[in-house]
């Protein structure tokens, strides 16, 4: 596929190098010519300088015969005007651009073909506050991924001491819970990716993976972990998008409080927010977290656009007896040096933006794709299609597909049925099916199964 990729910042950056790993030709424009040598230096890929928006320039990045447009530079005026004109001039088929404003968003009427052609919309800050938000419903849990819109979830959980089933074979968990059924996609030991199989042994500090419907995920989660309490008492520094737009979304169900240092948007927070308690000033300084009770606070939360601030702040608020400490980190770098010791969980916003794009540049009909672990393996959400003579997966046992190394199916999702895998499920047309792959180079082979043809020998 021929991508045209706008901005080299963090997300162009790190959309390149997953699609440039996967056989993709790949050219990314942006008008810093420094951050395109990084990018052309360590991918095998093109770059052109100047502005996305320009004809002359997107006619130099291939866009006379380009399959798809990704406009996610940081201006939401240049994406949209790339959009415009690779519609206008070059029919490019696929326009996907990254919008933040939410005067923009809010109003849908304005991306159809007869005014702005934008195919598809990214809001990186609402990825991440709904990212947010489902970590908080399920206290415990590292990562929260939703499939066939909410049916099943996928829960990371680190497996620990006391646990039910630290010390005992995988296949015990139906013995533990026969009314439930589950099954753990994936664990992560000492960084490495371990194969589940029935004989497996879960250690502590395992980073279990694991599937289940929605309304089992808190039980399976009760086998691996003590169950934390329930959420109540959550403090926000920053009142950014992201802040206020989560703040937005909790504040009818928890305590929230939110620490801003601009006093103008600190008074338009306290306009727009119901419940929420807005207090001005730095979550850095001691005084006023010491004064608003940080001790009491189940979640502190540091989503402001300095990852140094944030990992500061999250430091001071678990030093001062926060309970579970999360952090915005936009430097995929810094995300493995701070997770996992005083900061619990770091959530990079460029890995939650990813998977949507991923999602709508995958072949074959991938409805979402997201990372696990900061990108080590991906969980895919695919739809069958076709039949027995037109697809390698449908009319097929699970034991009877060859699947990649490394390949695994978790679950189907049929209609309103969630089937957790076992080797004799059988796949039918339009079962939307979740697979995990630990090695990215083979999601290329995961795509071509879901290929419908017209006919396999």
């Amino acid at each position: 596929m021929k991508i045209i990729i706008l901005g080299a910042g963090q997300v162009g950056g790190t959309l390149a190098e997953h699609l440039a790993s996967e056989a993709n030709d790949i050219t990314v424009v942006d008008t810093d010519g420094d951050r395109l040598r990084d990018l052309g230096d360590r991918l095998d890929i093109r770059t052109v300088q100047g502005r996305g928006s320009l004809p002359t320039v997107l006619r130099q990045a291939g866009a006379d015969d380009a399959d798809m447009l990704v406009a996610v530079t940081n201006s939401d005026e240049t994406n949209m005007v790339a959009c415009q004109v690779a519609y206008s001039l070059f029919h490019t088929p696929t326009k996907i651009a990254r919008v933040r404003e939410s005067s923009y968003l809010t109003r849908e009427e304005l991306f159809d073909n007869d005014h702005i052609p934008v195919d598809v919309l990214i809001s990186p800050e609402q990825v991440v506050t709904n990212y947010i938000k489902r970590l908080i419903e399920h206290p415990g849990s590292l990562q929260v991924i939703d499939f066939a819109e909410g049916k099943a979830q996928l829960v990371a959980v680190k497996a620990y001491y006391g646990g039910p089933l630290v010390g005992q074979q995988l296949r015990q968990i139906r013995a533990h819970m026969p009314n439930v059924d589950t099954r753990v996609a994936a664990i992560f030991r000492r960084d490495r990716p371990i194969t589940p199989r029935g004989d497996t042994v879960i250690e502590a500090d395992d980073e279990v993976f694991f599937i289940a419907a929605k309304k089992d995920i808190r039980a399976v989660m009760g086998e691996l972990r003590r169950i934390d309490e329930t959420n109540k008492r959550i403090v926000i520094a920053g009142g950014g998008q992201i802040g206020e737009r989560l703040a937005e979304a909790i504040e009818s169900r928890y305590q929230v409080k939110i620490i801003e240092m601009s006093p103008a948007r600190c008074r338009h927070l306290s306009d727009t927010l119901e419940s929420t308690v807005v207090l001005q000033g730095s979550a850095s300084d001691k005084d006023l977290m010491l004064e608003e009770n940080i001790a009491d606070a189940d979640i502190f939360l540091a989503l402001t656009n300095d990852d140094e601030a944030n990992i500061m702040s999250s430091l001071l608020a678990k030093r001062l007896g926060a309970g579970k400490v999360m952090t915005i980190i936009n430097n995929p770098a810094y995300v493995d040096l701070v997770q996992g010791g005083d900061i619990d969980i770091a959530i990079s916003p460029q890995l939650a933006t990813i998977g949507t794009l991923l999602a709508h540049v995958r072949r074959g009909d991938i409805v979402s794709v997201h990372s696990l672990r900061r990108g080590a393996a991906e969980a895919i959400e695919a739809v069958a299609h076709g039949d027995s003579k037109s697809s390698k997966v449908v009319g097929k046992a699970i034991e009877d597909i060859t699947l990649p190394p490394g390949t695994t199916i978790g679950a189907i999702i049929r209609d309103e049925e969630v089937m957790i895998a076992h080797d004799d499920t059988m796949i039918e047309s339009g079962d939307h099916v979740i697979l995990f792959v630990v090695d990215k180079k083979h999601i290329r082979d995961v795509e071509k199964l879901f290929h419908v043809g017209l006919s396999f020998f």
